[in-house]
């Protein structure tokens, strides 16, 4: 059995966890299937726009527990486990494309911080999310890295202390998700979503997204001289003044992606 599923269309690559018997859990299996896949899309030039979602009745549920539970473990193999998970969690920041989390049904614990690490995400009406380590004894310590850093401190301590489950309202209201959609309409709007953003320059959207990251956390006058670089850098590629062009002219731009 595949736990990742894969299609591509219109510059749109369409991951799919499917382990839907073990709500799309984060075993070692499925994310080294993961890691695989989005290392192999690195490369895929004609991908612009990842969408991320899950088979069955829920996004993902976190990690396996099942492979957390045993007396004869030793601290390098639950090292190992989550060693895994962050590596791909920040391969996703680091990915040209830019990566969408579809959600639905619950996104709880590893799946919460998932979501929490795609660059944007869209959920239905009655998805739920949350970070219940702490009532199991085992506090969402890595899911609180990219959740705090979305959703500011108080939020964040809020759902790490508490683990209560989070309406999709209250996690728009959050800024961890940025739209919602009702449950029928989910995938569509979540396609018609990335279709808009494939509309543009790979070669842009990378520029950006990468730009995006390496600034956010330095200081106001650092991040400045930061952006002042890439933008002038940027001015100098073909797409920016094939887009300049284009837009002077009142035509739709011819975009070469570089």
């Amino acid at each position: 059995m595949n736990h990742i599923l894969f299609e591509k269309k219109d510059h749109i690559g369409f991951i799919t966890l499917n382990s839907p018997k073990q709500r799309n859990a984060l075993s070692l299996e499925l994310m080294n299937e993961l890691q695989k896949k989005l290392n192999i899309l690195k490369k895929d030039k004609d991908v612009k726009v990842i969408i991320i979602k899950g088979n069955g009745q829920a996004f993902c549920t976190g990690h396996n527990l099942k492979e957390l539970v045993g007396k004869n473990y030793e601290l390098s193999y639950f090292k190992k486990i989550f060693t895994v998970c962050s590596e791909m969690m920040q391969t996703l920041h680091k990915m040209p494309q830019i990566v969408i989390a579809q959600v639905h049904g619950t996104a709880m614990a590893a799946g919460c911080q998932l979501v929490a690490a795609c660059d944007l995400a869209i959920s239905d009406t009655n998805a739920k999310f949350s970070t219940p380590g702490v009532k199991i004894g085992l506090f969402c310590s890595t899911p609180m890295v990219p959740l705090s850093r979305l959703i500011g401190k108080r939020r964040a301590l809020e759902m790490l202390l508490t683990g209560r489950l989070v309406t999709a309202k209250e996690a728009l209201d959050f800024g961890l998700i940025n739209k919602i959609a009702k449950p029928d309409d989910l995938s569509k709007t979540a396609e018609k979503w990335a279709k808009e953003i494939a509309k543009y320059s790979r070669h842009t959207l990378q520029l950006g997204k990468k730009a995006f990251y390496n600034q956010i956390d330095m200081d106001e006058k650092s991040a400045y001289d930061f952006a002042i670089e890439v933008i002038s850098k940027n001015c100098l590629d073909n797409d920016a003044q094939e887009g300049m062009r284009a837009f002077l002219e009142k035509r739709k731009p011819n975009w070469k992606n570089r």
